[in-house]
């Protein structure tokens, strides 16, 4: 990434709708605005004036001045972290939650703001956008309320006269790294719970999405969080190696692709410091000959394109029985192909472009493998760019399914990050199951069928951490979420979230009179 691009911005959005009822263009997002990070509770520039700006994937163009942290920007970001986490965790749950309840309040007031900037940072539909902004006020007073019930034991231990208990305190600076593909879906089960439970907390967002995760710390600030509790340095790999490798640092929570996730937990390793990672999926979407096909088409469909498939959630293989695969295919590709691809700000748009360059080209490569495998067959969509699509810009890819017979198909193992699927025949039970585990990865699965019995056997033998029957992308905040394998470790979502920004302290008592 260019740490200055000197491109000049271009003027306009390239639309299909009519002028009376073209969305228009976000007013904040101004090609010379200068964005700032937060630290100590105040907007602030790097300290050697580097920026980089922020890319627009269906306009194509750029837009903004977003700070590059230094290492430097790094120290000062945990200076105040660290002057400002005891304070902050001494004060009760319940004050905490004032806090958390005007921020919740705040956001549902900025909802469509937010939702906006996420769109020009990545390209998700607007509709996509503002469905997942309005989950982000509840998880706020969520993990708020819940913190208000977090509590010790009281324990009889095997000393005869003594007395001991035991309380979960916070872990003291957690560092939040994010992805670009839902910055602030998968920000909020990182900082919201640090912070309940009484954590500092530092977020590096990706450098392709920072200014809708400044939004949404401004408005934290705008509540009333003290200064330094929550900051933001943005940039690109440097600010998060800088942020992983401080000594200040006692959690990282990171969400990101497997091969960073190893390097931090390397880093991570030599300094004792606890990780939760939640990393890649290929996860396989089970189709038997006794679904419901409509619902599973419905929910394979959902799987390959929410988020124009640039999700680890993704149902990137489709595992379909051999006695319903001409009927699901079918369906299919119908399905498919009716999806409107376009300007993500139209409501009417399913399908919004790649999200940076770099994704976009390999994307593309992965069809342009998919060309090279003898054994691959291509069954639904396969065009590229804006052209094909009547459009005059963007970077589109159509949902597209491979037929993949041969195991080794790279189609077929790896994480593509993008509406690109894999068809797998199967005839058994059993190989449907070995199919679904050959991968690498252990992060979802889902099976549709009719038969309880079959749903019980087969979702207990699928080595990932979150199963779907019946259904696709289904969340909520107290039912955990995280993987297996090279998927990642630890867990977001759920009850026991809170133990990952805790530590418990135990606390032993003598006779009386000794």
């Amino acid at each position: 990434m260019a740490v200055v691009a000197l491109a000049a911005p271009k003027k306009g959005r390239s639309m299909t709708t009519s002028p009376a009822t073209a969305p228009t263009r976000f007013p904040e997002m101004d090609p010379e605005r200068r964005y700032g990070m937060i630290i100590d509770g105040r907007s602030m520039q790097a300290a050697d004036g580097a920026v980089f700006r922020c890319f627009d994937p269906y306009e194509e163009t750029e837009w903004g001045y977003v700070p590059e942290a230094s290492a430097h920007d790094v120290d000062r970001a945990v200076a105040a972290a660290r002057a400002a986490q005891p304070a902050w965790a001494e004060t009760s749950p319940f004050q905490r939650l004032a806090l958390f309840q005007r921020w919740a309040a705040l956001v549902r007031e900025h909802v469509a703001e937010i939702a906006r900037i996420q769109v020009h940072e990545n390209g998700k539909t607007l509709t996509e956008m503002t469905l997942a902004m309005g989950s982000i006020a509840n998880a706020i007073e969520f993990c708020a309320h819940y913190a208000t019930t977090l509590h010790g034991d009281t324990v009889t231990p095997m000393m005869p006269g003594h007395r001991a208990w035991t309380t979960k305190v916070p872990v003291g600076v957690v560092a939040a790294i994010t992805p670009w593909n839902n910055p602030i879906g998968l920000l909020g089960w990182k900082l919201f719970p640090a912070l309940a439970v009484g954590n500092a907390v530092i977020v590096k967002p990706s450098e392709v999405t920072p200014v809708s995760t400044i939004r949404l710390v401004e408005l934290a600030v705008e509540a009333g969080f003290p200064p330094g509790v929550i900051s933001v340095v943005t940039g690109a790999g440097a600010a998060g190696a800088a942020l992983v490798e401080h000594e200040g640092i006692d959690k990282i929570a990171f969400t990101g692709s497997t091969a960073t996730g190893r390097r931090i937990a390397q880093a991570a390793a030599g300094r004792l410091v606890r990780t939760t990672l939640e990393l890649g999926g290929k996860g396989a979407n089970i189709v038997f000959a006794d679904a419901d096909l409509d619902r599973a088409v419905e929910g394979i469909v959902v799987g390959l394109t929410a988020g124009t498939g640039q999700a680890c959630n993704a149902g990137s293989r489709v595992l379909v029985h051999e006695d319903v695969k001409d009927e699901v295919l079918e369906r299919l590709t119908k399905a498919l192909a009716a999806l409107p691809i376009g300007d993500p700000l139209d409501p009417g748009t399913a399908i919004g472009p790649i999200a940076s360059r770099p994704q976009y080209a390999k994307v593309c490569g992965y069809l342009d493998v998919a060309e090279s495998e003898s054994t691959t067959r291509l069954v639904a969509g396969g065009r590229r760019g804006a052209e094909p699509f009547g459009i005059a810009r963007g970077l589109f890819v159509e949902p597209t399914l491979y037929e993949t017979p041969d195991e080794q198909s790279r189609l077929r193992r790896e994480e593509i990050f993008g509406p690109v699927g894999s068809l797998i025949t199967f005839a058994t039970d059993d190989e449907a199951v070995r199919i679904a585990n050959e991968s690498e990865y252990g992060l979802v699965g889902g099976l549709w069928t009719t038969d309880v019995d079959r749903a019980r056997r087969v979702s207990e033998r699928l080595d990932v951490g979150v199963v779907w029957i019946n259904t696709w992308r289904a969340f909520s905040g107290n039912v955990p979420f995280g993987g297996r394998k090279n998927s990642g470790v630890g867990h977001e979502m759920g009850l026991d979230l809170f133990d990952e920004y805790t530590h418990i302290k135990a606390y032993w008592l003598g006779p009386e009179g000794r």
